[in-house]
């Protein structure tokens, strides 16, 4: 298994707080596949306003953290060290199930398709082995 911590992730991510969505990467396999996890606490700044009654994880968030989960296996091939990934379409998107503090979301994204700069990756999000997040995502290196 090839794990990442923080510090490795953000070798291959450009993002940072407050929008890196990923804690560590438990697996991966560079163009294939990785598996990632974000442990979710009450302190994250979106909970101060969705909702403050009932804090909810925003579901563009987790849609967001599967994408990063995607970027890290793209992006730790050779050939695309330093660049970027960049959305360029969702598809199939279900919310399942809500995200709340306290939970830690399993992200796992598997690339099924690139053809030159573009890519799909196939992506779900699931806490205590239950669905939350599916959807499958189009990228773009850049």
């Amino acid at each position: 298994m090839n794990h990442l911590n923080i510090e490795q992730i953000q070798k291959i991510l450009p993002h940072r707080h407050p929008f890196l969505l990923i804690d560590y990467v438990e697996d991966y396999e560079p163009g294939k596949y990785a598996v990632a996890y974000k442990c979710v606490t009450y302190r994250e700044d979106f909970f101060k306003g969705h909702f403050p009654q009932e804090p909810v994880m925003p579901g563009v968030l987790t849609v967001e953290a599967l994408a990063q989960t995607g970027a890290v296996a793209i992006l730790a091939q050779e050939k695309n060290n330093g660049k970027t990934a960049y959305f360029a379409g969702i598809q199939n998107c279900k919310f399942k199930g809500k995200i709340i503090p306290g939970d830690k979301i399993r992200l796992e994204t598997k690339i099924i398709k690139q053809k030159g700069p573009f890519g799909i990756g196939e992506a779900v999000a699931s806490v205590d082995g239950k669905v939350v997040v599916s959807a499958e995502l189009t990228f773009m290196i850049g």
